[in-house]
C-alpha cells in the first residue's frame, strides 16, 4: 500500500504564507486524484483542495483565491501553497487520495496566530 508523509508546517503569523509538501511512495500519484484536508481540535476533517489526473483543482471556497494545489509527478510529490494565511486555518493537515484510499499519515501542524 502507498505511504504519504506530510511536511512544511509552522507557526506563523496571520498574513503569512507555508508551503507544504506530501511525499507520496507505493504509488503514482500523478493518475489519480489527490487532495489536501486539515483537521482542527474538535472538529471533524474537511476537505482543502484536490487535484485530478488532468490538473484540474478544485477548493473549498473560503480557501479560494489563498491556497493553490500542485503536484510534481517527477518526484511523486503534491504541494500545498498557501498565502494570507487566516487564524482559521489552524489545523493538522493531511494529504491523501480524493477517496481517501491510502492510510493517514502524521500530518503536519499549521498554526496561525499573532
Amino acid at each position: 500500500q502507498g505511504q504519504l508523509v506530510e511536511s512544511g508546517g509552522g507557526l506563523v503569523q496571520p498574513g503569512g504564507s507555508l508551503r507544504l509538501s506530501c511525499a507520496a511512495s507505493g504509488m503514482f500519484i500523478g493518475i489519480i486524484t489527490m487532495a489536501w484536508y486539515r483537521q482542527a481540535p474538535g472538529k471533524q476533517r474537511e476537505l482543502v483542495a484536490s487535484i485530478n489526473s488532468g490538473s484540474i483543482t478544485d477548493y473549498l471556497w473560503s480557501v479560494k483565491g489563498r491556497f493553490a494545489i500542485s503536484r510534481d509527478n517527477a518526484v511523486n510529490t503534491l504541494y500545498l501553497q498557501m498565502y494570507n494565511l487566516k487564524p482559521e486555518d489552524t489545523a493538522v493537515y493531511f494529504c491523501n487520495t480524493a477517496r481517501e484510499s491510502l492510510p493517514w499519515g502524521q500530518g503536519t501542524q499549521v498554526t496561525v496566530s499573532s
